[in-house]
């Protein structure tokens, strides 16, 4: 039994020929057909609405049948959308049609016998696109359910340090906490401008070597009851909670600005020097209210400064009165 609303596209220069499909298709019961007379008006049909099936004779003027199967492949590859292509042929032999297998054609139906192959193998199209059609659906809720699970980790899987999120979390825990009790709150924001370059000169593994390098340096230099994260490929973060602002200062985090700037990492590109950015944002509870996402940005705002003076560039975030 065939699929009423399955999309088919009949494209062929001779009008008697599509009138002749035409009739065919829908005594069969299909009811969503439409015709083009050249591979150029199909294309603009197609970016109107794609088709299930695409039925095209191979030899049309201007652009035939595997020229328009390679562009019909590349808004495919776009939209994320599968087109079954049937070229009408009067060719045969081995060799052509494998030459046309390779370009993306899918099937076949010999002009000489049309009448007795069309209607099988667009029911044969109709199956294929019914479990093309399946596949892609299980493959967007796999991927949905991907996001989810990438959504909810905490854990950046290179280095073993929390990432982003979870620092974000921590940071409104620390904020919430402060609200409650009278303590302060520091935040480090470490950038290193040298990394794209190095990564497009010694390659993708060199980067992740140097990455996880970078974490057991920081893992050495930071406290153990604060909070370590590596934010993206350029960034780590450095939470700490203090009693007070008294012992925040640029000068009580010189040994980790002198540990990622004076002493080189080993890798396996050598010993490799780098240059890092760091910022100091510190507040106490007369600096609420305030976001963790309001901290990250101005912590952010300031690294360029860093990066020039070569210091610890700090912030003392406070409401005005």
């Amino acid at each position: 039994m065939s699929n009423p609303s399955l999309g088919i596209l009949v494209v062929d220069d001779a009008k008697f020929s599509s009138v002749m499909i035409g009739r065919a298709l829908a005594k069969a019961g299909y009811t969503d057909i439409r015709f083009a007379s050249s591979a150029d008006n199909a294309l603009a049909l197609l970016a109107e609405r794609p088709a299930n099936v695409l039925l095209a004779d191979w030899l049309m003027p201007e652009t035939d049948g595997l020229q328009l199967t390679a562009k019909v492949r590349q808004e495919d590859a776009k939209n994320g959308h599968y087109t079954y292509i049937i070229l009408l042929t009067g060719r045969e032999g081995v060799d052509v049609l494998g030459h046309a297998f390779d370009h993306g054609v899918d099937d076949f139906i010999n002009k000489a016998t049309m009448h007795e192959q069309l209607l099988p193998r667009v029911l044969a199209a109709e199956r294929l696109c019914g479990s093309l059609q399946r596949l892609k659906e299980e493959n967007r809720q796999l991927a949905e359910n991907v996001a989810t699970l990438e959504q909810r980790n905490l854990v950046d899987p290179l280095t073993g340090l929390g990432n982003a999120r979870y620092l974000c979390q921590r940071l409104g825990s620390s904020l919430r906490q402060m609200e409650n009790r009278d303590t302060a709150l520091c935040y480090l924001h470490i950038g290193l401008p040298d990394v794209p370059a190095l990564r497009e000169r010694h390659g993708q593994a060199f980067h992740e070597e140097l990455m996880c390098a970078v974490a057991t340096r920081l893992r050495q230099l930071v406290r153990p009851l604060d909070v370590l994260a590596r934010m993206d490929d350029l960034h780590f973060g450095v939470l700490a909670l203090v009693d007070d602002l008294a012992s925040c200062s640029p000068s009580s985090f010189k040994r980790l600005h002198e540990g990622l700037n004076l002493k080189a990492f080993k890798t396996s590109e050598g010993f490799i020097s780098l240059k890092a950015g760091i910022c100091l944002v510190t507040l106490d509870a007369s600096g609420l209210p305030l976001d963790a996402q309001a901290i990250l940005d101005r912590a952010s705002a300031l690294l360029p400064s860093s990066y020039s003076t070569g210091r610890i560039v700090p912030l003392r975030v406070k409401q005005p009165a």
